[in-house]
């Protein structure tokens, strides 16, 4: 299948090593700068994945992110940041990555090759049609990715993906793609820049958007957030001040004794 693998393109930019650090940096910087724009005409797509992901989860399916490399990593990063940051429980967003947990850290030789691996990830987490499935792959072309949502999509799996390669592979295999454009990248072919932003930004709107409309969040506060260190606490503190109108001492008190800033004020209105 040929498609204009626009990842792959020579940079704009000739002659790197010759650049003075100033150089670099603000040239990194200008192509960096084109991301959210590129963003921006990929939320028609974005808004209809999360459409189809907030009644899946709802009805008490899950949502996972399945990648290579960048992507992969990208994908664990972001399922790993909504139990604290959201109350939810880990087993709500996963984060799958070619080559398992060795390769969050270091490259495995051939893992994105692997056309039979990640249907198999799946399979352990009995995966289901109460599930969503989100491929994260630049090229739009990784094996180890494409072979997953087409096994997806012959189990009756929604799925979607977050590529940069318009008439990929992936986009035409996801059933609700996302497709966003960065154009090449400032060192020729090293997708974890721009590339790698655009898809960090779309997992934050993904995830963030559909804990909103879940009802994890109150007005603009993380009600459900985890409280596992100090700054937690002092926020959640807070936040019970500011809606309880109470002294900071009481708040904390109902913070740590109902566990989250949801519950002690829910138990303090009860109380009233």
């Amino acid at each position: 299948m040929s498609f204009d693998k626009i990842t792959e393109q020579s940079s704009n930019y000739n002659h790197l090593e010759k650049m003075s650090v100033k150089e670099l940096l603000l040239n990194i910087n200008k192509e960096d700068q084109t991301v959210a724009d590129a963003v921006q005409l990929a939320i028609p797509q974005i808004e209809e994945l999360v459409k189809q992901t907030i009644p899946k989860i709802e009805s008490g399916g899950r949502l996972f992110y399945i990648g290579a490399g960048t992507s992969g990593r990208l994908g664990i990063l972001d399922a790993s940041e909504c139990p604290p940051t959201f109350g939810v429980s880990d087993d709500v967003v996963i984060g799958l990555i070619a080559g398992g947990d060795t390769a969050i850290r270091k490259a495995v030789e051939n893992a994105e090759d692997s056309t039979n691996q990640g249907w198999k990830d799946l399979k352990e987490y009995n995966i289901s049609k109460n599930d969503v499935i989100i491929g994260i792959a630049a090229s739009g072309s990784t094996p180890f990715v494409v072979s997953t949502l087409k096994k997806c999509n012959e189990n009756g799996i929604t799925t979607g993906c977050i590529t940069m390669n318009a008439g990929s592979p992936l986009a035409k295999t996801a059933q609700f793609p996302i497709v966003c454009v960065v154009g090449p990248e400032f060192v020729t072919g090293s997708s974890r820049m721009k590339a790698g932003t655009a898809q960090k930004l779309i997992l934050n709107m993904i995830s963030t958007s559909v804990m909103i409309r879940l009802g994890k969040v109150k007005d603009n506060k993380m009600i459900d957030m985890q409280l596992s260190n100090d700054k937690l606490v002092s926020r959640g503190t807070m936040m019970i001040v500011e809606e309880l109108n109470i002294d900071n001492t009481l708040a904390k008190k109902l913070l740590i004794e109902h566990g989250s800033v949801r519950n002690a004020i829910n138990h303090y209105n009860e109380q009233q």
